[in-house]
């Protein structure tokens, strides 16, 4: 077996199982990839801030960011954190009761491939800002604020750092 096909192989999420009734089915069918509404409440703060410039879901960067400010070579990734498993209480709650080993695999390769993502940008030279959902919902001016002032930073001041901020 080529590596390709052993990469494939070991990465791939297995089929979703059949929804348990038509009401999970529905709040399934609900989540978005893009256009969340972490995503949104974001985008209104950072225009109440005025700030501007930024790009969303740019198809031609590895892991496809949220946001980016190509200028100060900033990604913003806004993760849920239910499906990216952050450590709030929203985020390490117990796994849906149904299918229980489905969701352990999804998870896991949630997270890896979040990983994945990341080192990838970073490789590239650019800054990554993870802001999780629940960070959004507390406070959507500060998690704006955040982006402007790293922003900020990067772009004026010219400073290059590889940490992954969260």
């Amino acid at each position: 077996m080529t590596n390709r096909r052993l990469h494939a192989r070991i990465l791939r999420v297995p089929r979703p199982p059949v929804a348990s009734s038509p009401a999970v089915r529905a709040v399934m069918r609900a989540n978005r990839a893009k256009g969340t509404g972490p995503e949104l409440a974001l985008r209104r703060a950072l225009s109440a801030l005025g700030v501007r410039g930024y790009e969303a879901q740019p198809s031609n960067l590895p892991g496809r960011p949220d946001f980016v400010f190509r200028r100060a070579r900033l990604a913003i990734f806004v993760h849920g954190c239910f499906w990216h498993r952050h450590g709030c209480r929203k985020g390490s709650s117990r796994l849906p009761r149904a299918n229980r080993e489905y969701w352990k695999v999804k998870f896991r390769l949630n997270v890896q491939r979040d990983q994945r993502k990341m080192e990838a940008l970073l490789a590239k030279g650019w800054f990554v800002l993870v802001i999780w959902e629940c960070e959004i919902k507390n406070d959507p001016k500060v998690c704006a604020a955040r982006v402007d002032l790293r922003r900020h930073t990067l772009t004026n001041v010219g400073l290059r750092s590889k940490d992954v901020s969260s």
